[in-house]
């Protein structure tokens, strides 16, 4: 059967019983095969990746004026909750093995935020951080670990998938990602109950009555029938989009590895990435930006690496610790192209015409 073949299968369903709105079978079918699938015990489905995020810190007892810890090399929705909470943001920097926190400079976090409240962790771009020093250091502290795994559904550490680590593991099925519902996310835990208060909350607080009855705050954050058909289609591919996004990193570390200045992210003994995006670092006379308009003008897209959240306006004046790494990892950072549709042709016209810069230099 053909990967669409999987989605219309389970959305045909949806429309045959009327589950059109959110909640039903495919909504709880895709909680207990995504949960099975990472080895976690329950599951939450919700619209986002951020809303997972949201609840997480929600449940983790995150309010107003405490102080959450995140690292800052991420995109903004990993500490976007944060602020939903009308909590503090203090953001670490990133080390070089990693691209993610730093174990060391969280310790150090956490001794000038004694009272904050939770960390976020991220695996970027489906590198896995160093999490075993990570999980320690916040158990040592007493908080709650996050750990954002929106970018590595399917990324091992050490053997054990990530999103299982921390207190709460949050996923997204955006459409970038490696599968997609077209959007959606998911909350992971292994504490029952509070997977099931976050459901509740994501349900507009409903009491249980037989009038309307509310009487918490609730958010209308429940993955649709329909969503989840497509999520629970896009999984049984999961390894076959990992196999191929390996298969075009190594690629281009064949093809581009010897270019002056040119070096890849970090893929550890610990770490087997899904490989989300292909991301590169570029030290010498080739800047990113000569890359990305040299493949704009072949009609080709790239991304720079995310802007860290301490440089972000909007976060001005937040504490961070540390810095210069994860500012030079996005000064110096590129994301191929690195989509599953990609042909073989399609790779070696990027490698042609990145190859031509380096030779006109």
């Amino acid at each position: 059967m053909s990967e669409e073949g999987f989605e219309f299968e389970y959305v045909r369903e949806a429309f045959e019983t009327n589950w059109i709105a959110p909640l039903g079978p495919n909504v709880d079918a895709f909680e207990k095969e995504l949960a099975a699938r990472v080895g976690v015990s329950h599951a939450a489905a919700l619209v986002s990746g951020t809303a997972a995020i949201h609840l997480a810190l929600k449940a983790a007892g995150v309010g107003p004026g405490d102080t959450v810890i995140c690292q800052s090399l991420t995109f903004s929705a990993s500490a976007n909750p944060i602020v939903y909470q009308n909590a503090v943001p203090v953001f670490v920097d990133s080390d070089e093995k990693t691209w993610n926190m730093d174990p060391a400079l969280l310790e150090e976090a956490l001794k000038q935020y004694p009272a904050a409240k939770a960390v976020i962790v991220v695996n970027l771009y489906g590198l896995a951080a160093d999490l075993d020093p990570i999980v320690r250091i916040c158990k040592e502290h007493g908080v709650a670990l996050i750990e954002d795994a929106a970018e590595s559904l399917g990324t091992l550490y050490k053997g054990r998938y990530t999103g299982t680590f921390g207190d709460y593991g949050v996923y997204s099925f955006n459409g970038n990602k490696i599968i997609t519902s077209s959007g959606g996310g998911m909350l992971v835990s292994e504490n029952g109950a509070m997977i099931e208060k976050a459901r509740f909350w994501a349900t507009q607080a409903r009491d249980k009555a037989r009038h309307y009855q509310h009487s918490e705050l609730g958010y209308n954050y429940r993955m649709s029938n329909v969503v989840a058909g497509i999520g629970r289609g896009q999984l049984k591919v999961l390894e076959r989009r990992i196999a191929r996004k390996k298969e075009i990193f190594s690629f281009y570390r064949r093809e581009l590895e010897g270019l002056d200045g040119l070096s890849f992210m970090p893929v550890n003994d610990f770490n087997e990435p899904n490989y989300w995006l292909t991301c590169i670092q570029l030290k010498g006379s080739v800047r990113p930006l000569d890359v990305i308009e040299a493949l704009e003008a072949d009609n080709i897209e790239s991304r720079p690496i995310w802007k860290p959240l301490h440089l972000q306006p909007f976060f001005a004046g937040c504490g961070c610790v540390g810095g210069d790494t994860a500012r030079g990892i996005f000064e110096n950072g590129l994301c191929l192209p690195s989509g599953t549709n990609l042909s073989d042709e399609d790779l070696e016209r990027v490698a042609r015409v990145m190859k031509k810069i380096w030779q006109a230099v």
